[in-house]
C-alpha cells in the first residue's frame, strides 16, 4: 500500500518502554530470549517482535484493506457484522461506544475476516465477504493467517512450557481444527484535525483472545503500565509487531501472564494529520473452550490463584460466549446505560 512519506513519531511525548525480542533467536530455543519474553508477559504483557518474517504478507494485507476501504460505503455495508455479537465483517466507524457514558463513539472502520473462513476458502465457515477480500483470500490472507498462527504457537509453546502445563496444553485450547475466533483485522482511522483530536479511535479495552500481532505505521496505540495512572504512547518500530496478552491467556495462566489495559488515540504531533493504517491478528481460544485457571493442570497456576483470593478465575463461560458477549455490549445500537458498557468488558473490569 504505497502511500505518503510519514512524519516521525514525536519525541516530546510520554511513551512506554517495551522489550524488543527476537523471533529468530525463539526459534532457536534461546533460553536467554524465552526468559525476556517471560519477563514481557508477566510484567506489562506487551513486547515488540522482531524478525518475524513476516514483512510481505503484512505489506500484502494493508494493500487489501485499501481495496476494500475504497468500496462505495453501500457495498461495504452489505458485510457489515451487526449487533447480535459477531466479530467477522465489515464494522461502520461509530458503531461502538468507547465510553460508559455513551455519548462518544469509536472513530474505526475495519474489515475482520475469520480464521476459519481464510483457511477454508472457497467454503464458507462463518460468513461471506467483500469482493476485494474474496480476491486475495488465497493469496494474501490465509499466507497472513497461517504466518500469524505459527508465530504465537511458537510463543504459546515457551508460555506452557513456563507455567508447567503437560505438553501441548495451550497448543490443544488453540487448535487450529476448531473454529474459533481467531480473526485478521485491517484499520483504518480517518486523519484528526488538531481542534478534534480528542476522539478515541478504539476505546480502553483488554483483548479478547490469548495473543494479539499488531502492525502499524503511525502512532496513537497508548498504554496504561500497572501501578501508574497516566496512558503512555506506544512507538511504532519499522518490521516490529507489537504483540500482547489477552484475556483468555490471562484467565489460563491465573493472571501470571498479563492482559493489559490499552486504547488507541489520534497520533501525535504532524502525524494526526494522516491516515492512521493498522493490521492485527488476533488467536483465540477453541469456541467450546471454558476461559478458566488450569489449576489442575499446573502448581504454579494454581497457587497464584490461591495468592489473589479476591479475583475470579473461574468464568464459566466459553471463549464463544465471552467474546459474543463483549462484542454485542460494545455496540451503540445495544446500549441501555452504563450496565451495557459493563457487560463489554474483560479482566480489566474484574480486578
Amino acid at each position: 500500500m504505497p502511500g505518503p512519506t510519514l512524519p516521525p513519531f514525536p519525541d516530546d511525548v510520554r511513551t512506554h518502554p517495551f522489550l524488543i525480542i527476537d523471533y529468530e533467536l525463539i526459534k532457536a530455543g534461546d533460553k536467554d530470549e524465552e526468559n525476556r519474553l517471560w519477563k514481557a508477559a508477566t510484567t506489562i504483557g506487551f513486547w515488540y517482535l522482531k524478525n518475524h518474517g513476516a514483512d510481505q504478507e503484512v505489506s500484502d494485507m494493508f494493500d487489501m484493506g485499501a481495496e476494500t476501504m475504497a468500496l462505495p460505503c453501500e457495498e461495504r455495508m452489505k458485510f457489515e457484522q451487526g449487533d447480535e455479537g459477531q466479530s467477522f465483517g465489515y464494522k461502520k466507524a461509530g458503531a461502538n461506544a468507547v465510553d460508559a457514558a455513551g455519548k462518544n463513539l469509536d472513530t474505526a472502520e475495519y474489515i475482520n475476516i475469520s480464521k476459519d473462513d481464510a483457511l477454508a476458502y472457497s467454503q464458507v465457515v462463518h460468513r461471506t465477504y467483500p469482493s476485494t477480500v474474496n480476491s486475495r483470500m488465497e493469496n494474501t490472507i490465509a499466507p497472513f493467517v497461517r504466518k500469524a498462527l505459527a508465530v504465537n504457537y511458537v510463543l504459546l509453546n515457551i508460555f506452557n512450557e513456563k507455567l508447567g502445563l503437560p505438553q501441548g496444553t495451550l497448543e490443544r485450547l488453540h487448535a487450529v481444527e476448531e473454529h474459533s475466533g481467531s480473526e485478521a483485522r485491517c484499520i483504518r482511522n480517518p486523519p484528526q484535525v488538531k481542534e478534534a483530536a480528542g476522539g478515541l479511535a478504539i476505546g480502553a479495552h483488554t483483548d479478547f483472545g490469548s495473543l494479539t500481532l499488531l502492525h502499524n505505521r503511525l502512532g496513537g496505540l497508548q498504554v496504561m503500565p500497572p501501578g501508574h495512572d497516566e496512558w503512555s504512547f506506544v512507538r511504532p518500530i519499522p518490521e516490529h509487531a507489537i504483540c500482547n496478552i489477552g484475556d483468555a491467556l490471562s484467565l489460563f495462566s491465573g493472571g501470571i501472564l498479563q492482559s493489559n489495559i490499552h486504547r488507541v488515540v489520534p497520533p501525535p504531533g504532524a502525524q494526526v494529520e494522516y491516515e492512521r493504517w493498522s493490521l492485527a491478528f488476533f488467536t483465540r481460544p477453541g469456541n467450546s473452550k471454558i476461559l478458566r485457571a488450569l489449576i489442575e493442570s499446573s502448581p504454579l497456576i494454581a497457587e497464584a490463584v490461591k495468592q489473589q483470593p479476591d479475583r475470579k478465575f473461574e468464568t464459566g463461560s466459553t471463549a464463544a460466549a465471552w467474546s459474543t458477549r463483549r462484542f454485542k455490549n460494545s455496540r451503540i445500537h445495544n446500549r441501555t446505560g452504563p450496565e451495557t458498557w459493563a457487560a463489554s468488558r474483560g479482566t480489566e473490569h474484574t480486578v
